[in-house]
């Protein structure tokens, strides 16, 4: 028997469905605004929710992402009574098991819920789990967790292997995990870097050379695939791979067979093929960039990894790691981040994600001389920047008026007199952040606000705030 949660703002369609769940024995429930039924689900573990698109307190799709967050182990069905394919595509990347239209028989809408169910017993079936080996993979976040258990997933096979995500996300660290985990490890884990291969040289880098296959060749030299015979081959940034290449890499794909530059024999090499990029190579195919058989191949298993805004959660463990790390390599003192210090760096949105975020903190480690403990004044100032206005953004700005403005007062607070208010308070509290952070240096704060200097000391005077 299972607990399913109808979320649906349509009482009969409600009433439609629970009658047909509770004839196949299972207990139904159901709310009629997103809020509600996040209430339930904090309060019951469902199994199963049924969730409408277009809800008088929001949008279904819109609120997944925290269903699923608050109730991981739910499975969602997505309804809509308006077919949409982008709708449908958002739905099921967020996290959805289905996505169905409505109004349709009943028993085609209960057919998702007879599958999720099917798909859950036999998830649940005792089975032999991997213990993933991590080294340099930081972090207890759900979206670190989940990517690990794919690479418990996927590791022990011969399955090739697409590693998607922005910059400085460790995409490099996950593919190692794979081949430390798989049973390769014994072997070579070759990366190709294919942000620096040229037209001209990366057939020969590739697949290798005779000794007068061209001008400069003065002996053979072993081709990167041949080096990955029997191990793990890494293509790194795959989609800056020449596309004059992609032709004859795809057939080394599909044979693992190739002919090095002057040779008259093919050679094998059994290798594992895992691939990462920052790009979308779907679009790049629809451009014409990037073969769209090749993608075919490489993208057998996807793990996609997410960036650090959406898994702040890890920024304390890697600011540890990072700092035991610069004193384990460089003799650097042992310090510990302060509280303040984190808050700015989960204030900060990281677009160079993990690399930048060990940066600032090597960086941060310099400024703090012989200190034990980290400050936010020893970051970047664009990073102490974004804390200042995350902070000023949450402040209220008082309303001047005289007496309470749903009483005898309303009315004497003119629109000009709390538009003036509230852009004096954010001035003045502005002014003072800028004077922290540009050191007190008039050069520096001018470059960070944009101010001529005129009009900066012309601020600095109507608020009393003094440069020293």
């Amino acid at each position: 028997m299972a607990r399913v949660l109808i979320i649906d703002d349509d009482q009969g369609m409600c009433k439609m469905l629970s009658r047909k769940i509770k004839s196949m024995d299972h207990e139904v429930d159901y709310a009629y605004t997103i809020e509600e039924g996040v209430t339930m689900m904090k309060a019951t573990p469902y199994d199963v929710a049924f969730l409408d698109v277009h809800l008088p307190d929001g949008n279904g799709i819109e609120a997944l992402p925290l269903i699923r967050k608050i109730s991981p182990a739910s499975e969602v069905i997505i309804m809509t009574g308006l077919g949409d394919h982008q709708g449908a595509e958002s739905a099921i990347k967020n996290g959805a098991w289905d996505y169905i239209e409505k109004p349709s028989t009943v028993n085609l809408m209960v057919l998702p819920l007879v599958r999720v169910l099917q798909y859950k017993e036999a998830s649940t079936a005792p089975k032999t789990r991997l213990t993933v080996k991590r080294d340099g993979i930081i972090g207890q976040s759900q979206g670190t967790r989940n990517s690990l258990d794919q690479i418990g997933q996927v590791a022990a096979s011969n399955t090739n292997v697409l590693i998607t995500g922005e910059t400085g996300t460790g995409k490099e660290l996950f593919a190692w995990a794979i081949h430390q985990n798989s049973p390769r490890a014994s072997k070579n884990f070759v990366i190709v870097d294919c942000t620096i291969l040229t037209e001209t040289l990366v057939e020969g880098m590739l697949f290798g050379h005779e000794k007068g296959a061209f001008t400069s060749a003065d002996r053979m030299r072993e081709g990167l695939i041949e080096q990955a015979d029997g191990g793990t081959l890494f293509l790194d940034e795959v989609g800056e791979l020449p596309f004059s290449v992609q032709k004859s890499f795809l057939r080394v794909l599909q044979e693992h067979r190739f002919r090095p530059l002057g040779s008259k024999h093919e050679l094998s090499s059994d290798f594992r093929l895992v691939a990462a990029t920052n790009r979308d190579l779907d679009k790049m195919v629809a451009h014409g960039e990037f073969r769209e058989d090749l993608l075919f191949r490489i993208r057998s298993f996807v793990i996609g990894l997410q960036p650090l805004r959406e898994r702040l959660d890890d920024i304390e463990e890697l600011v540890t790691y990072k700092i035991g790390i610069n004193f384990e390599r460089h003799g650097t003192k042992m310090m510990s981040p302060s509280p303040d210090f984190l808050q700015a760096l989960t204030a900060y949105d990281w677009p160079g994600n993990v690399r930048e975020l060990f940066s600032t903190v090597e960086q941060a480690i310099i400024m703090a001389g012989n200190r034990s403990v980290l400050f936010p004044n020893d970051l970047p100032s664009h990073i102490r920047i974004k804390l200042s206005q995350s902070q000023l953004s949450r402040k209220d700005v008082p309303i001047p008026r005289e007496g309470n403005i749903s009483g005898p007062g309303y009315g004497r607070a003119r629109l000009q007199d709390v538009r003036d208010a509230a852009v004096e308070s954010a001035e003045k509290e502005y002014l003072n952040e800028l004077k922290v952070i540009s050191g007190n240096n008039i050069d520096k704060a001018c470059a960070i606000s944009g101010l001529s200097q005129s009009r900066l000391y012309s601020l600095l005077k109507k608020y009393g705030i003094k440069f020293s």
